[in-house]
């Protein structure tokens, strides 16, 4: 599963937007991320070439089993970074800002130990998906 963050960047995008909406169109990736809709109408088309996504004949974005697995993947790291900046006092904005550039560039060893670390003293502070979100539109 070694892809460009951009893609990634793509991937997780969908992923919130079918949590938070039920569906996804490329305009509302577009809105999520701030990217024009051609920009966005060409990655849609290369992650579906490469069988991250599909699109059925409504032009609806769906993830698939490779595609949702990254997408969770990177939601999962920037939630689990972002919780453990702010259990050191960064404040939530900042913790999801952070985050959105490290989840790509932590390596799996670390982000393990992280995760063991949390699955033994419990998680720090509860996610915020309007923090999260809000976030990802500054990591353009």
């Amino acid at each position: 599963m070694n892809i460009h963050e951009s893609a990634e960047d793509y991937l997780e995008a969908i992923y919130m937007q079918s949590l938070e909406k039920g569906y996804v169109r490329s305009i509302d990736i577009a809105n999520a991320l701030g990217y024009s809709k051609p920009s966005v109408s060409v990655a849609m088309k290369q992650l579906e070439e490469n069988g991250y996504i599909r699109r059925d004949a409504d032009r609806l974005l769906y993830l698939e089993d490779k595609g949702l697995a990254i997408a969770k993947r990177i939601y999962e790291r920037h939630e689990t970074v972002a919780e453990v900046l702010m259990s050191l006092g960064v404040g939530k904005e900042a913790a999801y800002r952070d985050a959105c550039k490290i989840e790509h560039d932590l390596s799996d060893e670390s982000f393990d130990r992280i995760r063991d670390y949390i699955a033994v003293h419990g998680h720090p502070q509860a996610p915020d998906a309007a923090a999260h979100q809000k976030a990802h539109e500054a990591c353009k």
